[in-house]
């Protein structure tokens, strides 16, 4: 009987030491799956956000170069286009130049005024690139009248034509200036000189009868501005 009790003692103590284990690691599975678990998982979420970032900058940091190359390449085009666009500020300033060389060269500005902007649209594009070939035309006859090298106001109007977007607009400057024809071909070349393309559209010179030596030339010039500027 003694052997049996001490036999079922020890039995129990197993039953014990096995029911703590496994108790044990019940909890240890309980606590690991809700408490241990989602912080790996959201631990390796946030690595795998941080190799995707990675990635991105190193993506981003191509394409830095990428447009850096591209602006480089630009920049020239830029600045050749950028000349042929007058802000509101800068049209003062051709008035003002065209003051000053008139001045300079002992000439008399007879005239001078602006005309109304005019929108030109798609379809009028393409005036621009004939009308700067005019640019630094001069004039070698007093007599003869310069031809008017382009129909300036085919495509243009004051309002956007419907449907088509506006490119830039152009602001027509008309001038009569008196004097001797040299100073006058002097006066020209300063003004053609600008850091701004102008458009000579249209010029004719003609010799005053009464005044020996001077010539009266009447002018309509153009120059371009941004649809930002004049809209």
């Amino acid at each position: 009987m003694s052997k049996l009790k001490s036999g079922g003692l020890g039995d129990k103590k197993t039953l014990i030491k096995f029911g703590i284990g496994f108790f044990a690691v019940l909890v240890f599975l309980i606590g690991y799956y809700f408490f241990v678990s989602p912080k790996i998982k959201i631990q390796e979420e946030q690595i795998m956000l941080m190799e995707e970032n990675k990635n991105k900058i190193l993506e981003f940091n191509d394409d830095i170069i990428t447009v850096k190359e591209s602006i480089k390449k630009l920049e020239p085009e830029y600045k050749k286009n950028s000349k042929l666009f007058h802000s509101k500020k800068e049209v003062e300033d051709l008035y003002q130049n065209i003051s000053k060389f008139a001045l300079l060269n002992g000439l008399s500005i007879i005239s001078l005024t602006k005309g109304e902007p005019k929108a030109v649209s798609n379809s009028g594009a393409s005036e621009q690139n004939s009308n700067n070939s005019d640019q630094n035309t001069s004039t070698e006859n007093p007599e003869a009248s310069e031809q008017n090298s382009n129909n300036s106001d085919q495509n243009t109007s004051t309002e956007n034509p419907e449907g088509q977007q506006v490119m830039y607009y152009k602001i027509p400057v008309d001038y009569e200036i008196q004097g001797n024809f040299l100073s006058y071909l002097k006066f020209r070349r300063a003004l053609s000189k600008s850091q701004k393309v102008i458009n000579f559209d249209k010029e004719e010179i003609t010799t005053i009868a009464e005044m020996q030596g001077q010539i009266l030339s009447k002018v309509t010039l153009s120059i371009v501005g941004l649809p930002d500027e004049y809209k």
